[in-house]
């Protein structure tokens, strides 16, 4: 089978990780293949933020569990959380933020890390917490959340799930 075709067949949700850190070369890698994405008119209106400063990551952490209401860690532990948002004033910000997680996620795969889409991204820089991590990174306020992807090394492989049949229909 086509190496491409076996990481999208292979790539699972990983939600328990090491603590081992992301290597910065494999954290670039899975960012470019964010970058190219594609996008409604090719706008590339899409900021990826990466964090690995521990204290920014609980926040974030916080953040999202807070909307969820839960205690527990809705990153499952990952040492590094890559907020996808997207320029709101364009008609596809969240399909195209939604294709950039996608490409992340199968470059994760491929490069031995595990991955996760997290969603809530959306109501975390709506609030005024958000706000002020988007003016404290530099970016206006016009972003919104489309999703988190967190990355790390998986402490256990995630189980493949069988598909659901009647998922694909032919029209001749």
């Amino acid at each position: 089978m086509n190496e491409t075709m076996q990481t999208l067949l292979s790539r699972r949700s990983t939600k328990a990780y090491l603590d081992t850190p992301v290597p910065e070369e494999l954290l670039d890698q899975v960012l470019q293949a964010g970058l190219y994405a594609p996008t409604g008119r090719n706008n590339q209106d899409v900021i990826c933020v990466a964090v690995t400063d521990q204290l920014i990551r609980d926040q974030l952490s916080r953040m999202n569990a807070q909307i969820l209401g839960a205690k527990a860690d809705p990153f499952y532990g990952a040492p590094c959380v890559i907020v996808v948002l997207a320029e709101s004033t364009g008609t596809t910000w969240v399909e195209d933020g939604s294709l950039v997680l996608g490409n992340m996620m199968n470059a994760a795969q491929a490069l031995g890390l595990g991955s996760c889409w997290i969603h809530r991204a959306r109501q975390m820089f709506d609030s005024d917490e958000g706000k002020a991590l988007l003016k404290a990174w530099g970016l206006p306020e016009t972003m919104r959340g489309v999703g988190n992807c967190v990355l790390g090394y998986p402490a256990a492989e995630p189980a493949q799930k069988p598909r659901k049949e009647g998922r694909i229909v032919k029209v001749k």
